[in-house]
């Protein structure tokens, strides 16, 4: 492995540090939340008082089933930066397995409907990417030279 693809990696490890470490604490606050503020610190791009409601403790079970899952993408995503920084092969899919098929489902059902600011909601998606380009590479090019 050539010295710009270890440097891709560690770049990679610590875009998926940051996201993952956003991840898991979004979790907790979720987990830590009613409903209604549960809403309000996912979907910041939407007036605070159009989610403010007695929701069903069934929506609040099912929005702590979304925190419980943001909290563990965000800390199985941590400990495969620590395994990417290491230069693992498998890790690099793995974690891009966790953090960008959840970042897809983001994007896709509350980002590009606009319910996000940009900050911190669109730029973790920009990290994600940027983390999965980078390690992809590398994984693509070292994959190329050993065959």
């Amino acid at each position: 492995m050539t010295d710009t693809q270890k440097t891709a990696l560690k770049g990679a490890a610590i875009l998926w540090i940051v996201w993952g470490s956003v991840h898991t604490l979004a979790g907790v606050i979720i987990l830590a939340s009613d409903a209604s503020g549960g809403f309000q610190a996912i979907a910041d791009g939407v007036d605070p008082a159009a989610l403010e409601s007695d929701y069903h403790a069934a929506v609040g079970g099912v929005l702590n089933q979304h925190g419980w899952n943001l909290g563990w993408f965000g800390m199985a995503t941590i400990v495969g930066a620590v395994l990417i920084w290491r230069q693992s092969m498998t890790a690099i899919c793995v974690t891009g397995m966790i953090g960008g098929l959840a970042d897809v489902g983001y994007l896709l059902f509350v980002d590009f409907p606009g319910y996000v600011n940009f900050v911190p909601g669109t730029v973790m998606t920009i990290i994600s990417a940027s983390a999965l380009a980078l390690s992809f590479w590398v994984w693509f090019s070292v994959r190329r030279v050993t065959r």
